[in-house]
Parts: structure tokens; sequence; C-alpha cells
């Protein structure tokens, strides 16, 4: 199984306290919820595919989350992931670690980034029954009015009407899911679940 997120902020104070007001007592409370939350979803060889800005904390209390995390471990690398500069982080712990990726998720392309991309590669293409082949995968903006803005800008695109290469009129497809932690309580979730959760159905 593969599973995606974002924007954890392991030891962030800040994000709990002021910037997402996370609610949660004290940053270590914070910590240990995540991991339970994740370590109850996730299982040894699922993979997981972290969209950015997993930690706030040094190397060493990087690495020491790194431990204690369930899965095959992927990073989408994001502007806060400063533990990565440090000679002392081990991130033997990651399968790879990349500004950017486009995989194959069941048959659809899913385009990964920390930060969101408008237009994104392979955003017009339907399958034969128009269902999206494409998703665009990011984090970066949480839930902030930089996230309203850009739902504002998904709701626009869909509403647009172009004619296709073969005479079809049709709307412009825009299928950008931001895989934000609070968005599924923690929970690192599949592309089905991110699409159930945060798409229009």
């Amino acid at each position: 199984m593969r599973y995606y997120i974002a924007d954890l902020h392991f030891f962030h104070t800040a994000i709990n306290d002021h910037m997402d007001c996370r609610g949660f007592g004290s940053v270590e409370e914070m910590n240990e919820y995540m991991i339970q939350k994740w370590n109850a979803k996730v299982r040894m060889r699922d993979e997981v595919i972290i969209i950015g800005d997993l930690s706030w904390g040094n190397a060493e209390e990087t690495n020491g989350l790194l431990k204690r995390l369930n899965g095959i471990l992927c990073l989408i690398q994001g502007n806060h992931d400063r533990f990565l500069t440090n000679k002392h982080m081990d991130a033997g712990r990651f399968k790879w670690i990349k500004p950017y990726e486009e995989l194959s998720d069941n048959r659809r392309k899913v385009v990964l980034c920390h930060y969101p991309i408008m237009f994104y590669n392979g955003q017009y293409r339907l399958d034969e029954a128009g269902n999206p082949k494409t998703y665009m995968l990011h984090g970066h903006v949480h839930d902030t009015r930089d996230q309203r803005l850009l739902e504002q800008f998904q709701e626009l695109t869909r509403q647009a009407v172009i004619t296709d290469v073969q005479g079809s009129v049709r709307h412009i497809p825009c299928n950008m899911i931001n895989c934000f932690c609070m968005y599924s309580d923690y929970e690192p979730l599949t592309l089905d679940e991110w699409i159930d959760k945060r798409l229009p159905g």
C-alpha cells in the first residue's frame, strides 16, 4: 500500500501554538499523537511519501523520529526540511529524497511537489470514461489564506470550457490535492482516500 502526507512539522512548537493552532498541550504531545496515528495505519512494508516539511527538529531528533515511524519512507523535500543539510543526518532511512517526482499509482499519474503546481504535467489527460488520469499532490500552504486562494483558482479552472483536439467541448480538469496532515487527522492516506476527502464528488 502507498500513502501520502504533507507538512507534519514534527518538533515545531510555533506550528502547534500559533501558526496552525493545532491545539496540543505541548510539541511533545503533538509528536506522540502524530506517531501514534501514523503507526496505527502504516505497516512496515507500506510506502509513505512525505510531501515535504517532515521535521523542524535537528538531525539527532529527526533520526530518532525516523526510527519510530513504520513503513518505507520517501521524501519530497520541503522548505523546512533543514535537517537534510546536517552532516549527522542519517538519510539512509529514506528510499529516496527528491524535490519533484512523477509516478504511477494504480494506473494514474501522480505529480508530487511540496509546492502546488497550478498547471501540472498531464492535467488534461482523461481515461476512456472521462475520469482524471493525473493528480497533483502537494503541501506547503497548510490551511491558510493561500489554500483559500488555491481553492478559488481550482473552481475557476473547473468552470472554464475548452474544445479539445477531437472537437469535443469540455471543462478543464483540475485535480490538485493538498495533503496537509490536519486534513486527515495526521494519518497518511492513499490516493483514493485523498480523492474522496479533498476533491468534489
